[in-house]
């Protein structure tokens, strides 16, 4: 007999390939044959796939984008799409489709739901995305990247969490150094693009907080290209030590370093601070679909972990209070560190392959 074959079906973002990227390593790790589908725009993220990896361009669209024109071509594509992979799919079966969302996974889940292929989703963050919300009642299983997701009724659920990067793992549960009187790290992310709202407001409610403590406070702050020049020179006159970058390549190691990280709650942000472990302010994206970068920092909020801050009550004032109040407790802040590791999920690259095999030998008994 050969190889398993497993289908990855993914959309064009990080926060859809990073999960689907980490599935692909640890089955293939498990002789599995393994290849992604996805489109033109999602095969411009898929550089750190392993090599062995087959990716395969399918068309699709959404409705999300483009005129009316392009918006009345966009049934014709889907339908292409699903019935190119429909044939793929005839001539090689896979064992399992796992479809990590983004329109581009629409041809792939589509062809198995026809084909009666077993297939499942995984859904990074605690409400479902357009495509998930689709086929989340045509699969197995729903793999939760945030618990509790939610789900439509009769659509089963099951909590893996999401997988996180291995730089992120190789600081797992880092050990924590409550603030005090020595030099202590602020961390301020705002998604690989940075988020401007954050740089209008953080700089001021540091700028804000009492000498004794400002003094001791080194920040490193995520902000975009146009912003960082202000962002930057703010920090410097109010004579606040500060790095500002449009990206960090080490975010691991700088949130093991942080004694507070200030974050957008973005899935794979949310992921990373549990499982490093780190008191945290959480700004969840209003114009978010779905809001679900509120519910992706619900669980965090709930254990304890991280403060929530509603975006439009953002100001400095709110901000420095908050910060003030982790970073001048000691005890309280190493709660929140334990807290936030009690909801981090370092094995939610194992959970996601357990669920593949069993689905395969659903399949074959």
């Amino acid at each position: 007999m050969g190889k398993p074959y497993l289908l990855i079906a993914a959309g064009g973002t990080g926060g859809h390939m990073f999960p689907a990227q980490a599935l692909a390593e640890a089955m293939l790790q498990k002789g599995w044959r393994v290849r992604l589908s996805t489109d033109e725009r999602g095969a411009r993220y898929t550089g750190a796939f392993p090599q062995t990896v087959e990716i395969v361009e399918v068309a699709s669209a959404t409705f999300a984008r483009g005129g009316l024109a392009a918006k009345a071509l966009v049934g014709p594509k889907i339908a292409g799409g699903v019935t190119s992979m429909a044939i793929q799919m005839m001539r090689d079966r896979p064992d399992v489709v796992v479809g990590f969302g983004g329109y581009p996974s629409i041809p792939a889940l589509g062809a198995a739901t026809m084909l009666s292929i077993p297939r499942m989703i995984h859904e990074q963050n605690g409400v479902l995305g357009r495509v998930n919300q689709l086929f989340a009642k045509r699969v197995a299983q729903v793999a939760c990247g945030v618990w509790p997701t939610d789900l439509p009724e009769g659509a089963q659920g099951i909590h893996t969490g999401n997988p996180v990067r291995a730089a992120v793992l190789e600081r797992a549960a880092a050990g924590y150094i409550p603030p005090g009187d020595y030099p202590m790290s602020v961390l301020v992310m705002g998604g690989s693009q940075g988020a401007r709202i954050l740089s209008d407001v953080v700089p001021g409610a540091i700028a804000a907080l009492p000498d004794n403590l400002r003094q001791h406070i080194r920040v490193a702050h995520q902000a975009r290209d146009e912003d960082g020049e202000r962002v930057t020179g703010f920090y410097a006159d109010h004579g606040i030590r500060a790095e500002v970058l449009p990206f960090f390549d080490d975010v691991p190691r700088r949130m093991s370093d942080a004694q507070l990280v200030i974050s957008r709650s973005g899935a794979s942000s949310v992921a990373d601070i549990s499982v490093i472990g780190r008191p945290s302010i959480l700004i969840p994206f209003a114009a978010a679909a779905g809001d679900h970068q509120t519910a992706n920092a619900r669980g965090l909020v709930q254990a304890g972990g991280a403060i929530l801050i509603p975006e439009n009550a953002l100001d400095v004032p709110a901000l420095t209070e908050q910060i003030t109040a982790v970073l001048t407790n000691p005890e309280a802040a190493q709660k929140m560190a334990h807290a936030a590791l009690s909801t981090g999920a370092p094995d939610a690259t194992e959970r996601l392959v357990a669920l593949v095999e069993n689905l395969a030998q659903k399949e074959t008994t």
